[in-house]
């Protein structure tokens, strides 16, 4: 579980594809304190396992489905990557519920300068849409974001300048794609709501016969 607060920017050393998957090689620092093989990751949005240690590195083994679902596929060395470590039950939770389960890669548009501030503006597939809402939370490369305004499957955030400044974002252009994961409390309360005790739809019908209309 992680919570969207990027602690550092490391940089893809090496990507090795294989007959199933591949592993990459990540150049960083402050994330590798106290880390041990086994351990949780956040790669851009991903959750990955660590499978070696190195003096500076660490290196992740990633799934073809990782592969398939996000763009880690893309890598390549000297790429800059948002690094995170699994929270720990005495960090102070500063973004949102963040699992590094991918749900779609995202297409970036355009940038705008407000002053002080940034807006950000990307394009999702029409099925994850439903699941982004006004002022509602996102992860993109594993940046805890906050989404500012949402139209059909065009959705935008602002951003402060220290999270622009300290995060991949600022490196984004026009046409790139990045790793998206929605809320997960908006998939549980749809699935609640879709799901009744009896497995049945909830419908019209449903609320009629329990006396809810």
């Amino acid at each position: 579980m992680f919570t969207g607060i990027v602690e550092e920017i490391g940089i893809v050393k090496g990507f090795t594809k294989k007959t199933h998957g591949a592993d990459i090689i990540v150049e960083c620092q402050k994330v590798l304190k106290d880390t041990v093989t086994g351990d949780s990751i956040s790669i851009n949005g991903c959750c990955q396992t660590v499978a070696a240690l190195g003096d500076c590195t660490f290196t992740a083994n990633v799934s073809d489905e990782t592969l398939k679902i996000s763009t880690l596929g893309n890598f390549k060395s000297g790429d800059k990557v948002n690094l995170e470590r699994a929270l720990t039950p005495t960090s102070r939770m500063g973004g949102h519920i963040v699992q590094g389960h991918v749900d779609c890669r995202g297409k970036f548009l355009r940038f705008e300068k407000l002053s002080d501030f940034y807006n950000l503006t990307f394009e999702i597939p029409h099925a994850e849409s439903k699941y982004v809402v006004y002022k509602g939370s996102i992860a993109i490369n594993g940046v805890s974001l906050t989404v500012a305004d949402i139209r059909d499957n065009i959705f935008t955030i602002s951003v402060i300048p220290h999270t622009y400044q300290n995060t991949t974002l600022n490196i984004l252009k026009a046409g790139d794609f990045v790793n998206i994961e929605t809320d997960i409390l908006g998939r549980y309360i749809e699935k609640f709501l879709s799901v009744n005790n009896n497995g049945s739809r909830l419908n019209e019908d449903f609320l009629k016969e329990n006396g809810f209309i």
